[in-house]
């Protein structure tokens, strides 16, 4: 091997993992919001269907994105893509920043889902051409566990360490997002750092089209990414305001530590299940993710925290189990030019599952009682994850 290639190899390798660092930042920064719910509340009085709301900005922001961006990096370039959405993560941590009015939290939700919207797929995809670029011919293992887990562990750690930071840092609603510039910052100059891996194509690039969406045989694994997401979406929107009002657990550090908790459960499911079949993966996340949600509610009946966060952890193993099976499935099947649109329609799917259940239960919540529109909303995952079971028989994946 010349020395430029292994310069090459070398700049491919510490690439994959400066790409890494900064989607775990971007992730984590998606969930600064969700432990200082209560205290928006408890500031200006939002009602759980307002935090319903806010997180719908969010979570519409993303499936914009993805629908009219996601799978533009495999023509335009991973960088292209990656640093104007860095820009929207720092437009968004700005806005926060700048007051706390209902108006203000929902454009910077929806600024900071349209950034996040691009970064889920180029990301991944951008991390799956720089392993194969530096270990060309070996295993996907590698890609897939750190796609997966950077993705779901840094939505837990986003939540704790602003969980953290409201309840022991000076000005519980400003500092969070403070500290998350400097590292959204940090995040922008590594991208910068980190080689290209698309070629540019210039003058034959296709004309830009919205992202298209063909579950074909895979419709098992685009039902599960919606059931997964439905249980992220709950843990980042109202799940810390049932452990402060439902559980009379009000400790800002605890509602983070909550969140973390689940997705903290699901990325490490995610690492240790590497050398799963499919199948079996499968398998264990629809167990795992069922017995999860029912403790849950359980949890909830009885007004008991330790019971409600081994529903949460048990949902969380079970949700990131099937979320891995998924994104390694599509990244294999899909060639390298149209990696990026392949991830950007899976994350789609998964992000209508992240918005539309979390949606309905904040509706839900002003009409019926929190634990009857929970239990609506169990019964709802648990009708998902039959259906994928259904599916994945008559079909196998």
């Amino acid at each position: 091997m010349t020395l430029l290639a292994v310069e090459k190899d070398t700049k491919h390798g510490t690439g994959f993992w400066l790409i890494a660092l900064t989607f775990l930042t971007a992730m984590a920064f998606s969930t600064v919001p969700a432990p200082l719910y209560p205290l928006y509340m408890a500031r200006d009085g939002f009602s759980t269907f307002t935090v319903t709301v806010v997180f719908a900005a969010y979570a519409v922001g993303v499936v914009i994105s993805l629908l009219l961006g996601g799978h533009v990096s495999d023509w335009a370039g991973r960088k292209r893509i990656l640093v104007p959405a860095l820009g929207l993560e720092l437009a968004s941590a700005a806005l926060f920043l700048a007051g706390t009015s209902l108006p203000v939290l929902l454009a910077a939700r929806f600024l900071s889902g349209l950034g996040v919207g691009l970064i889920t797929a180029t990301a991944t995809a951008y991390l799956h051409d720089l392993h194969v670029a530096h270990r060309p011919g070996a295993s996907q293992q590698r890609f897939e566990t750190v796609s997966t887990a950077v993705n779901t562990g840094g939505l837990g750690a986003g939540s704790l360490l602003a969980g953290l930071l409201a309840a022991y840092a000076p000005v519980p609603l400003r500092t969070p997002y403070l500290v998350f510039v400097v590292l959204l910052l940090a995040g922008l100059v590594a991208v910068l750092l980190t080689p290209e891996t698309v070629p540019d194509r210039g003058a034959d690039r296709p004309a830009w089209r919205p992202q298209r969406i063909s579950a074909g045989s895979g419709l098992a694994g685009y039902v599960a990414g919606f059931a997964a997401f439905a249980v992220f979406g709950l843990f980042t929107s109202v799940a810390p305001t049932f452990v402060s009002v439902t559980l009379h657990h009000s400790s800002r550090a605890l509602a983070g530590l909550v969140v973390f908790a689940v997705f903290g459960s699901a990325a490490l499911a995610q690492i240790l299940t590497g050398r799963l079949s499919a199948p079996a993966k499968l398998r264990l996340g629809l167990t795992t993710q069922a017995l999860g949600v029912l403790t849950l509610l359980a949890g909830m009946h009885l007004t008991s925290l330790p019971i409600f966060l081994i529903g949460g952890m048990l949902a969380g193993i079970g949700a990131g189990t099937l979320f891995k099976a998924a994104v390694g499935t599509v990244s294999a099947q899909s060639t390298p030019a149209r990696r990026g649109e392949a991830l950007a329609g899976l994350f789609l799917i998964a992000y209508l599952g992240l918005t539309a259940p979390v949606i309905a239960l904040g509706l839900a919540t002003q009409t019926f009682s929190t634990l009857t529109a929970m239990t609506y909303f169990v019964a709802f995952l648990l009708l998902l994850l039959t259906t994928v079971a259904l599916i994945s028989r008559r079909r196998p994946q």
